[in-house]
C-alpha cells in the first residue's frame, strides 16, 4: 500500500482536501494510507518549542535539528523516500510524480518559519523538493499538493486508468483544449474536427494544439519536447 506519512506542527490541517474526491474515496477504501505527525510532540520543554532564532542574527524564527530528528527518527526506515517541501528544492515534475506513485511511498517533512537547521537536512539526508518558485506560510500545502499527485496515479483512483496517460507533462506537452456539450456556448461552438467523427483527424488536432500551447505558454518544455531523441524509424 503507498503510505505518506507527513511531518507537521499542524496535523490538524490533514487530511483536509486529500479527504475527499479521487483521493479521500481512494483513502477510505484503503488504496493509499496516510499519517499526520505532530512535530511539537517531539519537544522536551514545556512550551514545546520546535522553533529557535537563527545563527548569525536575522528575522523570524528557524526549525530546531533536534526536534526534528527525533520526529523523523520516530518513523519506520522502510525505504521510503523523505521530502522536505522548500521552494529552494528540486522542482516536482509529472515524471517525478509517477515513479513515486509505482513506489511505497514517502515521509514529507513540512517546514514552517525562516527554514530548517541545515544540519537537520544533511543528516537525515532529506531531498528538499518544490512546488513552484514562490513562497508559502509552510510545507503542508506543498505536501497536499505532492500526495494528490502521486496517488491519483496508483492504479484504481480513478475511473479510466487512461485518463493518467493523455494529460499535461504525461507526452512532454501541455494537454490540448477540451470541451463537451452544449454544441454552442454564447455564439462558440465545439471545433467541427471534434465532432466529425473522424478519430485520426482528432488525434492530429489534438496533437497539433497541444504543441501549439505548449510553444505558447511553456518555451522550455517546448524546447526539452523540440530536443527530446527521436524513436528510430
Amino acid at each position: 500500500m503507498w503510505r505518506a506519512t507527513v511531518l507537521t506542527i499542524f496535523p490538524e490541517m490533514f487530511p483536509g482536501p486529500l479527504g475527499v474526491s479521487l483521493a479521500g474515496k481512494a483513502l477510505v477504501s484503503g488504496l493509499w494510507a496516510l499519517d499526520a505527525m505532530d512535530i511539537r510532540a517531539h519537544a522536551t520543554d514545556k512550551h514545546r518549542a520546535v522553533d529557535d532564532t537563527p545563527a548569525g542574527g536575522g528575522p523570524g524564527m528557524v526549525m530546531k535539528a533536534d526536534v526534528l530528528a527525533r520526529a523523523i527518527d520516530a518513523v519506520p526506515a522502510d525505504g521510503r523516500p523523505r521530502f522536505l517541501m522548500s521552494p529552494r528544492g528540486t522542482p516536482l515534475t509529472q515524471g517525478r510524480v509517477a515513479d513515486l506513485a509505482k513506489g511505497e511511498g514517502a515521509v514529507i517533512v513540512c517546514g514552517r518559519f525562516e527554514g530548517v537547521d541545515e544540519r537537520l537536512i544533511e543528516a537525515r539526508g532529506l531531498e528538499e523538493v518544490s512546488i513552484g518558485d514562490y513562497v508559502l506560510s509552510g510545507g503542508e500545502i506543498a505536501a497536499m499538493a505532492l500526495i494528490d499527485a502521486c496517488v491519483r496515479l496508483i492504479p484504481g483512483v480513478m475511473g479510466k486508468e487512461e485518463s493518467g496517460l493523455d494529460e499535461s507533462f504525461a507526452g512532454a506537452l501541455l494537454e490540448y483544449p477540451q470541451y463537451t456539450r452544449p454544441a454552442m456556448f454564447e455564439d462558440r461552438p465545439i471545433p467541427g474536427v471534434l465532432t466529425g467523427g473522424d478519430h485520426a483527424k482528432v488525434r492530429a488536432w489534438r496533437r497539433a494544439e497541444a504543441e501549439r500551447l505548449t510553444r505558447e505558454r511553456r518555451p522550455d518544455l517546448w524546447a526539452a519536447y523540440q530536443n527530446r531523441p527521436k524513436a528510430p524509424k
